[in-house]
């Protein structure tokens, strides 16, 4: 046989494929090495904040993300690192329309002109004002994709009276930094403590909202807060397409729900747990609900907490089964005796409530407080913000701690 013949090893088909999976598993082991071993492309590759998705806006004029004029201030908070995090504070309609004349003048020529009310000034002067702390997701910045639109659904349910603040995490959008697990908490604790502070709005008139990465970052600072020797507590907590921890996360995730991370060593436990055990980044979002709710359980004060886990089963970003891991957390830290998943499952199975094409819900309710499920059966990861259900829950959440409100 001829060296360069038509079945020789170089030219046979099946040894070409071959050599080309070769090639590609070689260059996938050696991307996996890079991103274990250079925690700065490891932070790129997970929080995606310079995947901005805003491309040609200023993220300082909201009015070109569908906003009337001066119904956001666009502002900067500043951290304890001297890390400056770009903040939108959202007025709702009903009290935009109100304040409109008040917060701008336009002149004959139609430019805008500030005036000297501001939205914080009506915020403060509202003593029935309640304020939703939005906690945004992996890539992008606060005004990217569903974002606004979640904003506008936020506020919905009661246009009188909800705002919205959102910011950007450190790294993200306009703000200083670079995204680190203890970075994203301290922005967090920042943002929370500039509402307490400065914006004077009593921690039961507000609700932590957070999605996808938000609600890792939502979850740690229900902890932080509940941990305290005086502890801070809101109204409620609306988690949005939430995921248990980052080495089960990146089992499964796929960037853009395309994109594999670490999907394809799923058959190869050793490996996985090998290529996991390098991340900077746990958020281990399972243990710290069981331990916000062991607090409150175990709490002195007669204060209850609300927490509503909403998620799509059509999500292909981050599978439905994570809101499943938490809820059964969650429910397991306020019983007296460790319960097993499928215990949870089969109790969750008993007393939810169906509700055909959209989806259902599964309750557990304790002298203390309250641990819902709402599973969408469409809504994907990022839609489902802008939904009817998301105006809902953030209500329900406020009323949690206030059944009076909008009664």
């Amino acid at each position: 046989m001829s060296l360069f013949s038509r079945d020789s090893y170089a030219g046979s088909p099946a040894l070409r494929v071959q050599s080309k999976a070769y090639h590609g598993t070689s260059v996938y082991l050696t991307l996996l090495g890079l991103l274990a071993t250079v925690p700065s492309l490891q932070a790129h590759v997970f929080y995606l904040h310079r995947v901005t998705l805003t491309w040609f806006k200023n993220l300082e004029v909201p009015e070109q993300f569908g906003f009337a004029p001066a119904q956001v201030h666009s502002f900067y908070i500043e951290t304890k690192q001297d890390v400056r995090l770009h903040a939108w504070h959202i007025l709702p309609l009903g009290v935009y329309r109100r304040h409109r004349d008040s917060l701008i003048t336009t002149s004959s020529a139609g430019d805008n002109k500030s005036s000297t009310l501001t939205s914080l000034d009506v915020l403060k002067s509202d003593p029935n004002a309640r304020l939703v702390v939005y906690f945004h997701g992996t890539a992008g910045c606060l005004a990217s994709g569903w974002r606004p639109d979640s904003y506008r659904a936020i506020s919905a349910a009661a246009p009188d009276h909800i705002h919205v603040l959102a910011f950007d995490y450190r790294g993200y959008g306009l703000s200083s930094g670079t995204p680190s697990e203890e970075g994203l908490l301290a922005d967090g604790i920042a943002v929370i403590q500039w509402a307490l502070e400065v914006a004077q709005i009593e921690s039961e008139r507000i609700v932590i909202y957070g999605q996808s990465l938000g609600t890792a970052v939502a979850l740690a600072l229900m902890e932080h807060y509940a941990a305290q020797p005086e502890p801070v507590l809101f109204s409620g907590h609306v988690l949005t397409a939430s995921f248990s921890d980052v080495a089960t996360l990146t089992a499964t995730y796929r960037i853009g729900g395309v994109i594999p991370v670490l999907s394809p060593l799923r058959r190869m436990p050793a490996l996985l747990s090998f290529f996991t055990s390098f991340l900077r980044s746990t958020w281990l979002s399972k243990d710290r609900i069981a331990a916000f709710v062991k607090l409150r359980e175990s709490a002195a004060d007669r204060s209850d907490y609300y927490i509503n886990l909403i998620h799509a089963e059509d999500d292909s970003d981050i599978a439905c089964e994570h809101s499943n891991v938490l809820y059964w957390h969650a429910v397991n830290a306020s019983t007296l005796r460790d319960m097993t998943y499928d215990e949870v499952q089969a109790q969750k199975m008993a007393v939810r409530k169906d509700l055909g094409y959209g989806g259902w819900i599964a309750e557990h309710r304790t002298k203390r407080g309250l641990v819902r499920q709402t599973m969408l059966a469409y809504g994907v990861h990022d839609k489902l913000m802008s939904y009817a259900v998301t105006s809902l829950a953030v209500l329900e959440a406020f009323q949690a701690s206030d059944p009076g409100f909008l009664m």
